[in-house]
């Protein structure tokens, strides 16, 4: 099931099941106007007149970001090969709707993209072992953890204000260790893996940040970017697909 938060016409926020470019919630059916899997070639009943607007599908206190996670990103990027996950976190006000536009920030004269899976805690939990993870997560979604990489050291480069597009929904019902991947820029294909190329699986990542930290719900943790995270520009389209949860779009749009 994938559900979805978004906001109405008058308003108001409300969670639902996202089928078809419909939202339901309810009992009440709101057109969204957002494509399923265009990856896949999948119609996904997209209205030119949306009757709501997708939210990113939780409200987090924190966004845990493991870098350094691929293989072959580690290869290309010649860092050492991480003896435990590698991570830092962004603030809540990171995070950007799905098909909102992505603002080239003024003070950064070079802005990166890195199609990463992400998984939205259901309860607060703590100190998980691996086999209780699946109990404690919402299920998965898609992040772009876009990089000021021209700024000094990670935070200034990373946890700035809507540095963290995720959505469009949440996957309920998906196994992570084995999804497919793209990321478009302006329809080039940038970016292609699996997530069984990861270094430590996304269950790993979870109990063994679950051991420093208490998460929340609607806390999110995502897994690192594949090979050839790269630059955007304004009037660039970023699309980036995982496979049985759907596409993540945003514009890249210069500041004002």
């Amino acid at each position: 099931m994938r559900v979805a938060r978004i906001r109405t016409a008058d308003g108001s926020i409300k969670t639902g099941e996202y089928e078809d470019g419909v939202v339901t919630s309810d009992g009440d059916a709101y057109a969204v106007g957002y494509e399923s899997d265009r990856e896949e070639n999948v119609d996904g009943g997209g209205s030119d007149d949306p009757e709501a607007t997708l939210l990113t599908p939780c409200e987090p206190s924190a966004f845990y970001c493991v870098g350094r996670n691929y293989a072959a990103t580690v290869d290309q990027m010649d860092y050492e090969v991480p003896e435990e996950p590698d991570w830092f976190i962004k603030p809540p006000t990171s995070f950007l709707d799905p098909a909102a536009d992505i603002v080239y920030p003024s003070w950064c004269d070079r802005l990166t993209y890195a199609g990463e899976l992400a998984v939205v805690v259901d309860e607060t939990c703590h100190d998980l072992s691996v086999g209780e993870v699946d109990e404690a997560v919402r299920g998965y979604t898609v992040l772009n953890d876009l990089d000021a990489i021209d700024q000094p050291k990670r935070t200034a480069r990373k946890a700035f204000d809507g540095s963290a597009p995720l959505g469009p929904w949440i996957e309920t019902d998906v196994e992570p260790t084995d999804l497919d991947m793209t990321t478009r820029v302006g329809g080039e294909l940038r970016q292609e893996a699996n997530t069984s190329e990861m270094l430590f699986d996304p269950r790993e990542i979870v109990a063994f940040l679950s051991e420093r930290y208490t998460f929340r719900p609607g806390d999110v943790i995502s897994f690192g970017s594949p090979a050839n995270p790269g630059d955007v520009e304004p009037g660039d389209d970023v699309e980036m697909w995982y496979e049985g949860i759907g596409t993540l779009r945003n514009a890249v749009v210069a500041p004002e």
